[in-house]
């Protein structure tokens, strides 16, 4: 076993670990950091496969971004999962045959011949003059454009979606009003009250 092949399974172990604790700790905390485990495990498997703009978009992003967002709000809310886990067993015979199917489909793939490496072999090695960068920019924006502006469109709609959901008007919330806020003056918002003055 080559050293390379031991790292895979290595970070592919932490990473199948650390996706399990996600989903089985009770702390909400807990779960974000085993996440942040699993995002940075994957990183280091997209560096062995000399995927560096992706390993470090992933770090960057959702372990350096999304993730310190999730553990601000959830530290903020103090959300009390108890009654999310009230309903854990109901669901739990379609989350097995979920995930059974799944691994059935897994282990379709690796067994079948098709798939062995002997019918993919392994690309060149590339020069020091390689840019995976540039590679992955001309996939997106030459071969894969179309998909490309598909996902684009998708996000968008999902963005005013939140946005219309977020600004509908609820008449139990207190809204601002900027035009009556700006149109006062000074006798609206100020009384001046002459006294006489004590002597002592």
């Amino acid at each position: 076993m080559s050293f390379e092949l031991f790292l895979f399974y290595f970070f592919a172990a932490i990473t199948v670990g650390a996706a399990a604790c996600v989903i089985s700790v009770r702390n909400p905390v807990h779960a974000a950091m085993f996440l942040v485990l699993t995002f940075f495990s994957t990183a280091c498997i997209w560096m062995l496969l000399e995927a560096e703009f992706l390993a470090i978009t992933l770090v960057l992003v959702y372990v350096g971004a999304v993730m310190v967002l999730f553990l601000f709000v959830v530290m903020m809310l103090d959300v009390n999962v108890e009654p999310l886990r009230e309903g854990f067993v109901k669901y739990l015979p379609w989350g097995a045959a979920v995930g059974v199917l799944m691994f059935i489909e897994m282990a379709f793939l690796i067994t079948q011949r098709y798939f062995q490496s002997e019918n993919f072999p392994a690309p060149a090695a590339s020069g020091p003059e390689y840019s995976n960068t540039e590679a992955l920019g001309v996939l997106l924006y030459d071969q894969f454009l179309f998909q490309f502006e598909v996902a684009a469109v998708i996000l968008l709609v999902a963005i005013v979606a939140a946005i219309a959901l977020t600004m509908r008007r609820r008449p139990e919330t207190k809204y601002q009003k900027p035009h009556q806020q700006i149109d006062v003056s000074k006798s609206d918002r100020l009384r001046v009250v002459q006294m006489p003055s004590e002597k002592r």
